[in-house]
């Protein structure tokens, strides 16, 4: 397994972890301050230790960005060429579906951390939804994303953009397809921490931390996209 492997498989650990303490009968989604013997503050261990790998994270897809631009550098002409092949508008829909993810995973960190495991009201009173109707909301908008992104991968396959036709095709495959694999790790995360609050009996703040730290892995490759959707769709149709 690559280094690259080996830091992702260690942070997706770290996201399914269970620590948490109660603050004021709530669970913050900011890292946890308590005080033991001496008065010293230490912060929530798994909270903390997901934002350390996520930096991580930030420093791998830079790589990505790095790479895509300097082979752009080499072949302007290339670029124009097959990025006039992408589909603005499809991609635009998946990139809305992705970011409404985002909002739904944030709707059902509010549910954690007023610990409400279930809805409280009918399934069409979202206001009254639960942790898991929100994850799940979440994990169903992903997939979604996944499955667009593949079938914009056939079609881009069909008009003669590959993965080892071109370098713009090793980039544009690279640095997306690293991507959905963040994006599915994370739907991986999704059903782990759902499964785990259908197993337990009460829901505790051990399973509120839980979804609080899946739900910053989540808006951290939400917010990737969006700088990749700007630097591979919107760039070219700007001439950059």
């Amino acid at each position: 397994m690559s280094k690259a492997g080996q830091v992702s498989s260690v942070g997706m650990a770290s996201i399914v972890a269970t620590l948490g303490i109660r603050h004021n009968g709530r669970v913050s989604s900011a890292p946890i301050a308590h005080s033991p013997v001496g008065g010293i503050n230490r912060p929530n261990s798994v909270q903390v230790g997901t934002i350390v790998w996520l930096g991580s994270e930030v420093m791998f897809f830079a790589g990505l960005f790095a790479v895509y631009f300097t082979l752009k550098s080499t072949s302007p002409g290339l670029w124009a060429d097959q990025s006039s092949k992408l589909n603005i508008v499809f991609s635009a829909i998946i990139t809305i579906i992705l970011v409404a993810s985002s909002f739904t995973a944030q709707a059902g960190v509010f549910a954690a951390e007023r610990l409400q495991k279930w809805r409280t009201g009918t399934p069409l009173q979202f206001w009254k939804w639960g942790v898991v109707e929100w994850f799940f909301a979440s994990f169903v908008l992903g997939a979604l994303f996944i499955i667009g992104q593949v079938y914009e991968y056939a079609l881009l396959v069909s008009e003669g953009v590959g993965f080892t036709i071109d370098s713009y095709g090793s980039a544009f495959y690279l640095t997306t397809g690293f991507h959905g694999l963040h994006v599915t790790g994370g739907l991986i995360a999704f059903l782990i921490v759902i499964g785990r609050f259908f197993a337990v009996k009460n829901f505790t703040h051990k399973e509120a931390v839980s979804a609080i730290v899946v739900s910053y892995y989540w808006h951290f490759v939400d917010v990737v996209w969006i700088g990749l959707f700007v630097v591979i769709y919107v760039f070219p149709l700007t001439g950059v």
